[in-house]
C-alpha cells in the first residue's frame, strides 16, 4: 500500500502481542500489532492510511480474529 502511495520508507516490521484466554480451547482474546517504521513526518498520514486499509479492507486474519476478541494496532 505503501508503494502504491509512493512513500520512502525503510525498516518495516510488524510485530504481535497476544494474549491467551485461560479456558480450553485456549483462543487469543487480545491481539495487538505494532508496525514499526521509518519514514518522513510528512508521510505519517499515509502510514495511518495504509494501516487503516490494512485492517479494514485487506487482512482476513484481523477481521477474523476480531470476531472473538480485540484486535488494536498501533504505529512506532
Amino acid at each position: 500500500i505503501l508503494n502504491k502511495m509512493k512513500v520512502v520508507f525503510s525498516d518495516f516490521s510488524i510485530d504481535i502481542e497476544a494474549e491467551l484466554t485461560n479456558e480450553h480451547p485456549t483462543i487469543y482474546d487480545k491481539v495487538d500489532i505494532i508496525y514499526s517504521i521509518k519514514l518522513e513526518e510528512a508521510d505519517q498520514p499515509k502510514m495511518q492510511r495504509a494501516v487503516k486499509l490494512s485492517k479494514e479492507k485487506y487482512c482476513g486474519v484481523s477481521a477474523m480474529l476480531k470476531k472473538d476478541g480485540s484486535v488494536t494496532y498501533r504505529i512506532e
